[in-house]
């Protein structure tokens, strides 16, 4: 357990990917109003419709950011069929401590968020 909530801190204090992409082909951001978490992420794909860069930028718990630049790593390299395939499980896997209710809400900030971006990306094509 050590090592995960290591990797977390260390994801928190060295975010990877921490700061927005300018240009990016799409852009989505929402916040968890109960404890004030909030999230940006700009992504930019290939003519394969596959992740080449991820950016993003927020402000909250140490939970929250942490899973956004781990999730971030994560999806480098996935096309946006395969991240429309990536679901709650993958996300507290790579946070790999038992999370608290209000906290798995904290985790998966940056999964909603790019799910947003990627449908998003799609209806604009």
């Amino acid at each position: 357990m050590d090592i995960y909530q290591e990797n977390i801190l260390d994801h928190h204090r060295n975010p990877r990917n921490w700061k927005l992409l300018d240009p990016y082909d799409f852009h989505a951001s929402d916040e968890n109003p109960l404890c004030g978490d909030t999230l940006e992420i700009t992504l930019r794909v290939d003519e394969n419709d596959r992740v080449v860069a991820v950016g993003w930028d927020g402000h909250g718990c140490a939970i929250s950011q942490a899973a956004a630049s781990m999730l971030g790593e994560e999806i480098i390299g996935k096309t946006l069929d395969e991240i429309k395939q990536l679901d709650k499980d993958v996300v507290l896997d790579l946070i790999g401590i038992p999370l608290s209710v209000s906290r798995v809400k904290c985790a998966l900030l940056s999964l909603k968020v790019l799910k947003s971006a990627v449908y998003n990306l799609e209806s604009q094509q």
